[in-house]
């Protein structure tokens, strides 16, 4: 049951693709990207703001000192004569009064700005979240949508070919984690940009060259981002593969837990789930490592610059270039400047995650489908249940021919037998009157209606289907025999819960009907879960029974009586009977006997034991005392 090993889609047409399922969105988006423009911009401004906050402040110290009556062009003039030019040139950028302190009055009505640009864009921010969370789950409800109406649409063919849990882990783990994602990252990604846009262009305005140190940081950012995210990427993928491979073994363990039980097979299957999860831990470590190297190593490279910026603002303050207040609101910008730049690189991790995880179910949404219905399909109109097969041909595989050249009339009313070993083609062939596969050649009709003019559902609709491998419905039993008619009323239920002898045990149990059974039927034997999928069939009141094998787990006795039943529900029905146990077809109006996809003989019961060709062997096999060769003419017969 190994999976083979998934093959990464490029990152930015997966990216790409993941991006455009917000199309339907487009309006929404446009106010999150002008709202976000909003709150940046009065974020970016506060800094600047505060910078001046900062520079009345130290003004009012330095004017505190200085001698009262003098002009601020004396104080400059004083320091250059005490040949302290460098105090001169600062004290001339400064805007101060000697003897005059701090103005509280500007002061407050700065921080009155500062504190109201903050608050507006805490506003808009919030306002830009609760809009893009909901464009994120609207977009995610589209693909969980578009998922299940795939599966809706896919041939039967996939599932075969496909683990149930590895199909549950795309449906389910991926889904969540593209989720996640896009609700991690969309409102982080976008903000972090525009702040390094609206943060780099204040820079320019405060400071050229501090803005052209700052800058620096964004190729070596570039650069160490993408030698890391190059190598996680495939480890991402990874992670995601060998979780559904590891969701495959679990649930297929879980489902067989009685038989590996019973066959003490418990120590190999924890064997392989070890191997599986050392798989997915080496995965899931090393891309989650790998990626982890980008936070720490943007910090070193964040600090880097802090230092420069800090060194070089120093020196310019004490130059007289710039103001104490702008070096303090360039090192705030600084500080938004690589913290954005930080967030876009750690969510990098995130982001391949949820990449690699779209890219399994982008796999799944472009996997090929069933044949569409007809364009202008053909409506039933008669319900006689006349099956035909006109030179049909089907293979499961090109090279593996399985039924050739096939002819055959099902006439209404009939109960149509198949036997014939194991692989000879008679579950294919009831599968064939389902159009669960589409044929090779030939063509089938029903009432004399081609099933490929007919939409599905309405070819379905005329059919009734009990197979050997029964299921119920998590629900009350009530429930799951309405599943063949949910217009049935309680008479029609009960009606045929009595003619099926599901009443019998029913009626025995504390809730009866209302009786809670879980979807694998686990608190109902195996003989009764059987007995409510025939009820569910006879609900339904098809023009064409299928039974494939209907009567395999119930006792000899309700045998009996089921086979009573199916006698008066066959009355002007077709049916198509697959069995093994062939006492249970004696009274079938025609026995196929069916050997490598062909049918080798046909004919009633007591005309294929007469003929003592296949059939007679296989009632040999069943019935004689004892097994002797086949060119024994004397082969006894029970």
């Amino acid at each position: 049951m190994g999976m083979p090993a998934e093959k990464s889609m490029s990152f930015g047409p997966s990216t790409r693709r993941l991006i455009r399922r917000l199309d339907p969105d487009r309006p929404k988006l446009l106010a999150v990207i002008g709202l976000a423009v909003l709150s940046v911009m009065f974020a970016v401004i506060g800094p600047k703001i505060l910078g001046r906050a900062t520079d009345l402040i130290f003004s009012g110290v330095v004017g505190g000192r200085l001698p009262a009556g003098t002009t601020a062009e004396q104080a400059v003039q004083a320091a250059r004569a005490s040949g302290n030019d460098n105090l001169a040139e600062m004290l001339a950028k400064m805007d101060l009064v000697p003897g005059q302190g701090i103005d509280f009055s500007a002061l407050g009505v700065v921080l009155t700005w500062a504190l109201g640009l903050y608050v507006a864009a805490s506003v808009f921010s919030w306002l830009q979240g609760y809009l893009l969370n909901d464009i994120t789950q609207r977009t995610v409800y589209r693909l969980r949508s578009d998922v299940e109406d795939k599966l809706n649409r896919l041939p039967l063919k996939f599932f075969d070919g496909q683990p149930r849990g590895e199909l549950l882990s795309r449906v389910t783990n991926d889904i969540d984690n593209v989720s996640q994602t896009l609700q991690q990252t969309l409102s982080q990604l976008l903000a972090s940009l525009l702040t390094v846009v609206g943060v780099l262009a204040m820079m320019f305005v405060i400071s050229p060259l501090l803005a052209v140190i700052a800058l620096v940081t964004i190729p070596v950012s570039t650069i160490v981002t993408g030698l890391i995210a190059k190598r996680s990427q495939k480890q991402f993928v990874a992670q995601w593969a060998h979780t559904g491979t590891l969701n495959a073994h679990i649930e297929e363990a879980f489902t067989g837990h009685e038989l590996v039980k019973v066959f003490g097979r418990g120590p190999e299957v924890e064997e392989v789930f070890r191997e599986r999860n050392e798989k997915l831990f080496k995965a899931s470590f090393g891309a989650q490592f790998i990626s982890g190297i980008i936070m720490p190593t943007m910090m070193f490279i964040g600090n880097l610059n802090y230092v420069a910026i800090a060194v070089v603002g120093g020196v310019r303050i004490a130059t007289g270039a710039m103001s104490l207040g702008d070096v303090q609101a360039f090192i705030q910008y600084s500080r938004q400047f690589t913290q954005p730049l930080t967030q876009v690189a750690s969510m990098a991790n995130l982001l391949q995650s949820g990449v690699a995880s779209a890219e399994r179910v982008f796999e799944l949404l472009d996997a090929e489908e069933q044949d569409p219905d007809a364009a202008d399909p053909v409506p039933p109109t008669v319900r006689r249940g006349q099956v035909e097969f006109e030179h049909v041909s089907f293979s499961y595989n090109d090279d593996q021919p399985l039924i050739e050249d096939l002819s055959l009339v099902a006439e209404p009313g009939h109960t149509i037998a198949i036997v014939g070993p194991t692989g000879a083609g008679k579950t294919t062939l009831v599968n064939l009157i389902m159009r669960f596969y589409e044929l090779d050649a030939g063509r089938i009709t029903l009432d004399g209606v081609d099933i490929t003019a007919m939409r599905r559902d309405d070819l379905r609709s005329h059919i009734g289907m009990v197979l050997q491998d029964t299921w119920l419905f998590g629900g009350t039993i009530r429930e799951n025999i309405a599943y063949g008619n949910p217009q049935a009323t309680e008479e029609d239920i009960q009606a045929a819960a009595r003619a099926t002898f599901v009443d019998r045990f029913v009626r025995t149990l504390p809730d009866g009907y209302d009786t809670v059974i879980d979807d694998e039927g686990g608190n109902v034997s195996a003989g009764e879960k059987q007995l409510l999928t025939i009820a569910r069939a006879f609900l339904a009141n098809p023009s064409l029974l299928i039974l494939d094998e209907a009567t395999s787990s119930v006792d000899t006795r309700t045998e009996v009586l089921v086979q009573h039943a199916m006698a008066a529900l066959r009355t002007d029905r077709t049916s198509f009977v697959i069995a093994h146990r062939l006492s249970t077809i004696r009274d079938a109006d025609l026995i196929l006997v069916m050997e490598a996809g062909s049918i080798v003989e046909h004919g009633t019961h007591e005309e294929l034991l007469a003929a003592r060709g296949a059939y007679h062997r296989l009632y040999s096999a069943q019935f004689s005392g004892a097994l002797v060769p086949a060119d024994d003419e004397t082969t006894s017969v029970g």
